[in-house]
């Protein structure tokens, strides 16, 4: 993955989930935390929650990261699969990265119907400015 694309992950905080269940797309405002290699994204929810629900009947997902803020506005759409963190030491792991860039979830992440998500990377298409596109397959 090149170093810009990792950068606009890094420098992020939350970013845009859409999930899709029988032709229906749905979107959701989510914290996220990524993993060192930045192609995996981990974030917590509610487990009756609609975006969650969807993930489990249908893991295919899409994430929209953006600079729009800046002077030349950056978009980053990754492509990718999402899956329930069920290990006790993973969902440790998983919470531990939350908390360490949003300290502010520690009672959601705590709450008894809280699940964590990890989302795996398999493309993403990066758009510097308007005109400047760019596509990777992530292995």
């Amino acid at each position: 993955m090149r170093d810009d694309i990792k950068a606009l992950i890094r420098n992020k905080r939350h970013c845009v989930l859409a999930t899709a269940v029988d032709g229906l797309p749905y979107c959701s405002l989510m914290a996220y935390a990524t993993e060192k290699d930045c192609t995996r994204f981990i974030m917590v929810t509610h487990r009756q929650t609609r975006k969650f629900q969807n993930i489990s009947r249908n893991p295919r997902v899409s994430l929209l990261i953006d600079s729009r803020e800046t002077h030349r506005p950056q978009a980053l759409t990754i492509e990718g699969s999402g899956e329930e963190i069920i290990a006790e030491a993973d969902k440790e792991a998983a919470a531990e990265l939350l908390l360490s860039s949003h300290p502010g979830l520690a009672s959601f992440i705590r709450h008894p119907d809280s699940v964590f998500v990890r989302i795996t990377a398999d493309s993403a298409v990066f758009l510097n400015g308007l005109t400047d596109a760019y596509r990777e397959q992530i292995e």
